[in-house]
């Protein structure tokens, strides 16, 4: 069983979750959930920004493709993992394996750099709002979008690249419920510290390429709220940041406990954390910026209001 020059492995087989037969169907039942809601809330969120112009802004120009991402990033990951708990074995082809892997990570990095352009946004609104309509004019919007789908591909080809390239002589079982790097690295015969560090530093020059601007562009956004004089500017100003802050932490957290800890071996923790910004924070997302923001409350109610008029007509 050949696989080009690289691998002896044809296809591999993923643990899942759990091995407890008790748990499979209510963990069927619980992530099929997950999954619906999570399509039903990103192509909710898509649907009304496009539908309604008072959303035709920045802000959530930005907000329909972390949704567009959210959507695809969940489906890449959800589907399969949902054959875990139906299927005896879960098996999945070597390229199969692959794909999923470049989809993941040209998502999961998207959806890093999203939140950026995102923070970025925030920033010019409220640190610079006379400019906001030149800073954020709808050809930098798309230079900005350009770019994040940008970086999401060059990482997912690196990433990609050098796991497919890796040999798969032992085991073929993946300790995971998808194809992730760690784990495939787990299982891989020919590693290679030198380039294995080198997708690392990746990883983490992402993960700074994307904090860091966030973290510089709240600095100068709380040093503009706390000179704003009243109480009520002060609340207004911070409603606009709060959704995006809840987005941002949940996902960085997540993303860190899962690639920058100490390797303990304990795949429990890997596959909680693996769960929860894989499914989890797609859910969580269209919620945190549907039940925390004004103008999407709004627009959701004249929509409502207009189609039941126009029923009752």
């Amino acid at each position: 069983m050949k696989l080009g020059n690289h691998s002896s492995v044809t296809r591999f087989i993923l643990e899942g979750l759990t091995d407890e037969p008790r748990l499979q169907l209510p963990l069927f039942l619980l992530f099929l959930l997950i999954y619906m809601v999570s399509i039903a809330g990103n192509l909710s969120l898509v649907f009304l920004i496009r539908v309604c112009p008072q959303l035709h802004t920045p802000m959530y120009y930005f907000l329909s493709n972390l949704s567009f991402i959210d959507l695809c990033y969940s489906s890449v990951i959800v589907p399969k993992m949902l054959m875990n708990f139906v299927s005896e074995k879960n098996f999945s082809s070597f390229p199969a394996c692959m794909a999923q892997l470049f989809f993941f990570c040209f998502f999961g990095i998207g959806d890093s750099y999203m939140l950026t352009a995102m923070a970025y946004d925030r920033y010019v609104a409220i640190c610079n709002p006379l400019l906001y309509n030149v800073k954020m004019s709808p050809s930098i919007c798309f230079l900005l979008i350009s770019s994040v789908y940008t970086m999401g591909a060059f990482g997912a080809v690196v990433h990609t690249s050098y796991i497919s390239s890796r040999s798969f002589c032992g085991t073929n079982v993946i300790h995971h419920y998808f194809c992730d790097i760690l784990p495939l690295l787990d299982i891989s015969c020919s590693r290679d510290s030198t380039k294995e560090l080198l997708v690392m530093i990746l990883v983490g020059f992402n993960v700074l390429a994307c904090v860091l601007p966030i973290c510089i562009s709240y600095t100068f956004i709380l040093c503009s709220i706390l000179r704003i004089h009243s109480a009520e500017g002060r609340s207004k100003a911070f409603s606009t940041c709060s959704s995006h802050l809840a987005a941002v932490g949940v996902f960085y957290g997540s993303i860190i406990f899962m690639y920058f800890k100490p390797l303990t071996g304990n795949t429990i923790q890997e596959k909680v954390a693996s769960v929860f910004y894989t499914t989890v924070i797609p859910m969580i997302n269209p919620l945190i910026y549907s039940l925390r923001n004004k103008d999407v409350k709004e627009a959701l109610e004249k929509l409502c209001g207009s189609r039941i008029c126009s029923e009752s007509l």
